[in-house]
């Protein structure tokens, strides 16, 4: 069942449905969800008009979509990280030798489009309805190309998933240089061309696919770009009105990278710049002054809030590598918009809520301080308020209709007395039974139509292999691959 429901309204019901009233979500006990033409038109009971269908969920919650502002569009390389450390010796940062060589591209064009949309399916899979995507540029020849976009374009359109897209760029990167030191390398040109790239991708995708095609600009990270390059794409943003993503505040590296190169903390830095705005989202922002060892004293989380700019944050990611937001709660009472992402597989948004629930609680040591509907507001209103969309994000007349439905029966959810505590408790995103995108039923039953996942999952890790099989001549001094790739235990193979 794959189809736009454009010929009368059809009635969703469940034991929950998440309304919303005066600007902020409500409990429906019993509710009923009305659509028409890929929009809501009643939330509450007893609906009194006519209705081509009815869909009963039963013992579910019917929500909003989740919004995801970091969402990841390659092949997650997580795992390879994940206990081979320090990252510079096992080449998650190039050496100077494979600079001299030149950088080359480590998957074909054709894998490049194929990864994006095995990357859809999964956010599909997960309840998110609209997404960001973000991609490694360490495994890139230098930026992001217009062809794998138009192939991300064609993949959202086919699945039904709403897309904000923008090919990512930067004027440089880090190395490992020959003294062991990180250092870095520069070519403005060069970003300078990628930025122009992506322009001209957003004047011609914007708002295509009937609306579910959208477009931003993506410069990489703060550190990786030079001041003439972050102008510009403010000039850009300005002209187009687009959303603008940049990485930021992500590493105590690159805190003082920026520091050391600019006389000024990476807020500072931007807001001098003019790239500030209510269109700039900033994943991660997890060290400011004053936080997780940054001792530069400076106004970072005022300038901020101040400027209209708001946070991906992606906890799960995050926790994965041993920080957190230092916390939550200060950065919500601050006024920052803050909105979720995921940034790694899976996509799982209610395991990134759940995350972000504890290691918030944890760094104020008070469980009183953020709530469960602190983070499903997040993963569903503050993304809308980030892409400046009153009409997503929530379930209430005149909004998209983008709906997710979570089973609730499942033995391991265990009891419900509030849905939405239950589900940052004991839920996960394979208990996302459908999926609904401007009135188009994209997921049923946990199936995508024309999507075999066992099939995606086998061709996903032929081509993962394949990438993992260069990293030797990538890597600090070139070990083998046994040496860059530890096993946890040791390792004993069946003889020949």
């Amino acid at each position: 069942m794959n189809q736009t429901n454009d010929k009368g309204r059809t009635l969703m019901t469940a034991s929950w449905v998440v309304g919303h009233e005066d600007g902020h979500h409500v409990l429906l006990a019993n509710g009923e969800v009305v659509f028409e033409a890929g929009e809501i038109v009643f939330v509450g009971h007893n609906f009194a008009g006519d209705v081509a269908r009815r869909i009963d969920c039963g013992a579910a919650l019917i929500g909003p979509g989740f919004i995801d502002l970091d969402a990841l569009s390659d092949l997650d390389t997580t795992v390879l990280g994940f206990d081979n450390q320090p990252a510079w010796k096992k080449g998650r940062i190039w050496p100077e030798s494979y600079m001299r060589a030149g950088p080359r591209e480590m998957y074909s064009p054709e894998d490049l489009r194929w990864q994006k949309r095995y990357a859809f399916t999964r956010l599909i899979r997960n309840g998110i309805t609209t997404a960001l995507p973000i991609a490694s540029l360490f495994y890139r020849e230098w930026g992001e190309t217009r062809d794998e976009f138009e192939g991300a374009a064609e993949a959202a359109a086919a699945l039904g998933l709403r897309i904000y897209l923008g090919s990512a760029y930067r004027s440089g990167n880090t190395y490992v240089a020959d003294n062991g030191e990180i250092a870095f390398h520069f070519d403005e040109d060069r970003g300078l061309q990628g930025l122009s790239q992506a322009r001209k991708f957003c004047e011609d995708f914007e708002n295509t696919s009937n609306g579910l095609v959208r477009t931003m600009l993506a410069p990489d990270r703060v550190e990786t770009c030079t001041p003439e390059l972050l102008r510009q794409t403010a000039q850009a943003v300005s002209d187009l009105d687009v959303p603008v993503r940049l990485h930021c505040c992500q590493s105590a590296f690159e805190y003082q990278s920026v520091l050391k190169m600019h006389g000024l903390s990476p807020p500072e830095w931007l807001r001098e710049l003019g790239f500030l705005s209510g269109n700039a989202i900033l994943p991660h922002l997890t060290y400011l002054s004053g936080l997780n060892g940054i001792e530069y004293w400076a106004p970072d989380l005022e300038i901020l809030a101040d400027s209209g700019a708001s946070l991906a944050h992606c906890p799960l990611v995050m926790a994965r590598g041993g920080t957190a937001l230092t916390s939550f709660a200060r950065y919500r009472d601050a006024g920052l918009t803050i909105g979720m992402g995921t940034d790694t597989h899976p996509p799982d948004m209610i395991q990134n809520m759940q995350m972000g629930l504890m290691t918030a609680r944890i760094a104020e040591r008070d469980s009183t301080v953020v709530s469960a509907g602190d983070f499903y507001d997040a993963a569903t209103l503050g993304g809308a308020q980030a892409l400046g969309r009153d009409d997503l994000g929530r379930l209430a007349p005149g909004a998209r209709a983008d709906i997710t439905v979570i089973a609730l029966d499942a033995p391991a959810m265990g009891q419900v007395i509030d849905p939405i505590q239950t589900l940052l408790l004991n839920g996960s995103g394979q208990d996302v039974h459908t999926v609904i995108v401007e009135g188009r039923i994209v997921m049923k039953d946990g199936q995508i139509p024309g999507v075999d996942h066992a099939e995606l999952r086998s061709q996903a890790q032929e081509r993962f292999d394949a990438m993992k099989a260069q990293y030797p001549d990538r890597t600090v001094d070139h070990p083998p691959l046994e040496q860059i790739f530890s096993s946890t235990y040791p390792l004993r193979k069946a003889p020949a």
